[in-house]
């Protein structure tokens, strides 16, 4: 049995003109021959009335008194109601087809509410629905504990939903289609020229998701590497195959473009804040001092540079003010740069390379851009900036890489 999971996003079923192009990818794959499961999310987005953000809009001005299970007994319907929409389409199309709720589908998960996760998937009863000829709907973002509670899985659940039973189907791919053609070299609202990538490793993708960029979701791609489902990031608007999402291996053998590549792409993050501290004459314990007390009180950081004359970290713009109070409570004396932005350059291919930051310098500094901060691993280089500066930086750096040619 050839198996294809397809996720379809907010978005791509918010209207009736996108559900027809949904509705036409369906049977696309359907005469291609594959046993189908279609995942889908709710409907439209904030403001839209069947949106996960409407109904969470809903609590917010009623008193945001809801607790995190019955929050989620509410948020699960967004992904039902999407189901059902599409349920009627597929029966006035006589394409025989069974919806299943996320705990129908098998999907178990531990019973942290509101932001589950997936501790084992039993796929049986999908199984035997796709050997009865059906198509098999999938409510995504949602699963059950072992004890039946409802869950959901947090942002980005939906395409954590589709790898997850991609992977425990053994499906030929996992196609998640969105509003773009797939996954460019940079965010084409900020640069123009910005081209879809035809493969991408695993690793790439998560370091763009991680680091801005809202095509995948970065647990959903983590999900499908560990046993090499290849994931095809599609725009319903288009019959385009978009960009393939596969182990490094598999993406030069299959593209042979990979082993050239030094740069895949630039994406950024903003409203973060900048926090450095110094360290006084025999403050050893600063470092460990600083990162406990904000994980005591749930403030996330990241950007960490640990140095024996202090530390820098960032954090995001709506925290920093707590995060403020916390360190002047411990008699220490932070510097605030706020209104700052992450921008990272992420490419399989400069593990090793000589040269790569000198070039990153070389493009900031052209444009009298300051670097206020830098972090690098083996794909990713993040330099740190003001907020004002990020559009030029990553225009910069996608110009001086060359990005819009990456393909040619």
């Amino acid at each position: 049995m050839k198996i294809l999971v397809q996720k379809f996003g907010g978005t791509s079923v918010a209207t009736s003109e996108m559900r027809d192009r949904v509705l036409h990818h369906i049977k696309s794959a359907l005469a291609d021959g594959y046993s189908l499961v279609v995942v889908l999310s709710a409907m439209g987005r904030k403001g839209e009335p069947y949106a996960t953000d409407t109904f969470l809009e809903l609590i917010h001005h009623n008193g945001a008194g809801l607790a995190p299970r019955e929050l989620d007994l509410l948020l699960h319907c967004g992904e039902l109601i999407s189901s059902s929409v599409f349920s009627s389409m597929l029966h006035l199309n006589e394409i025989d087809h069974v919806v299943l709720t996320g705990g129908q589908a098998g999907i178990i998960t531990n019973d942290h509410f509101t932001n589950a996760q997936i501790v084992d998937l039993k796929p049986k009863r999908i199984t035997q629905e796709l050997q009865r000829g059906k198509v098999v709907i999938v409510a995504g973002f949602q699963g059950i504990t072992e004890e039946g509670e409802i869950t959901t899985l947090g942002r980005g659940g939906s395409d954590t939903s589709a790898t997850a039973l991609g992977v425990a189907l053994n499906a030929e791919y996992v196609d998640i289609f969105t509003d773009v053609a797939g996954v460019l070299t940079a965010d084409p609202r900020i640069v123009e020229d910005a081209i879809p990538l035809h493969t991408v490793t695993y690793t790439e993708m998560c370091n763009l998701a991680f680091q801005g960029a809202k095509v995948v979701h970065p647990r959903a791609v983590e999900i499908a590497m560990q046993t090499n489902v290849p994931i095809r990031v599609r725009s319903t608007m288009s019959d385009h195959p978009g960009t393939l999402v596969m182990s490094r291996p598999e993406a030069d053998r299959v593209a042979g473009e990979l082993s050239d590549r030094l740069i895949t792409g630039i994406t950024q993050m903003a409203n973060v804040t900048q926090i450095k501290i110094a360290a006084k004459q025999g403050q050893f314990d600063l470092q460990l001092k600083v990162f406990k007390e904000m994980a005591d009180h749930g403030i996330s950081v990241d950007f960490i540079s640990v140095n024996p004359s202090g530390i820098a970290y960032t954090v995001h713009d709506a925290l920093a003010g707590k995060a403020e109070q916390i360190l002047r409570e411990l008699d220490l004396e932070p510097e605030l740069s706020p209104n700052c932005a992450k921008v990272s350059t992420v490419g399989a291919g400069i593990t090793g390379v000589p040269g790569v930051m000198a070039k990153i310098l070389e493009a900031l500094t052209e444009e009298d851009i300051r670097v206020l901060q830098s972090a690098d691993s083996h794909t990713t280089i993040w330099v740190l900036v003001q907020g004002e500066d990020m559009i030029r930086a990553v225009r910069a750096l996608h110009r001086k890489f060359e990005l819009h040619r990456v393909n040619d």
